[in-house]
């Protein structure tokens, strides 16, 4: 009878303990499966608890960045532009050519500012006479240059720019982005 190698006998351990491993972990997924299978009898009674929401497709966003940069280029002016999400997530930014380092982080935060407060915030500016201390939300900046975008008249995203010399230039081709959504 011959003698295996060393080697010859590691390897063929190894081919068992592999053959082994992935026996028990088919047992276990098959198991995983049907555990996961029960749960669909609950998950029809808790629909009660969940609830659906509107959201700006990536490509509805990218065509009102684009309006409003091409509002601003109309008039000379280097801006950044961001659409945010309900919940402040980016879903684009665009940053102009020479526009300024701060811009893109500026436009996000108008645009989220607005959404959160589904206003222009332009209008929100005047709010800060009577509650300085909104300014200190976090995220936020109380600049003209965001403008809110709605549907069946909630907030579902938020358009910011920022980098033109006012918060009023900002605010126009805010709007202008809005308006290429129908809004």
């Amino acid at each position: 009878m011959n003698k295996m190698s060393t080697r010859t006998r590691a390897l063929t351990g190894a081919a068992v303990a592999v053959a082994l491993a992935a026996g028990t972990f088919g047992v276990v997924s098959a198991a995983s499966a049907d555990s996961q299978a029960a749960p669909a009898a609950i998950t029809s009674a808790a629909t009660d608890n969940v609830t659906q929401s509107s959201h700006l497709t990536v490509e509805a966003a990218t065509r009102a960045a684009q309006a409003a940069m091409d509002a601003a280029a109309a008039e000379g002016q280097r801006v950044s532009v961001a659409v945010v999400d309900r919940n402040g997530n980016t879903i684009v930014t665009l940053r102009g050519d020479g526009a300024g380092p701060q811009s893109p982080e500026s436009a996000v935060k108008k645009a989220y500012t607005a959404v959160a407060w589904n206003a222009p915030t332009s209008e929100l500016v005047e709010r800060l006479e009577d509650a300085p201390n909104l300014k200190d939300i976090p995220g936020t900046l109380f600049l003209g240059g965001g403008a809110p975008v709605a549907s069946e008249e909630a907030p579902i995203a938020g358009i910011g720019v920022a980098g033109a010399p006012s918060g009023d230039l900002d605010q126009k081709f805010a709007q202008a982005g809005a308006a290429a959504l129908g809004q």
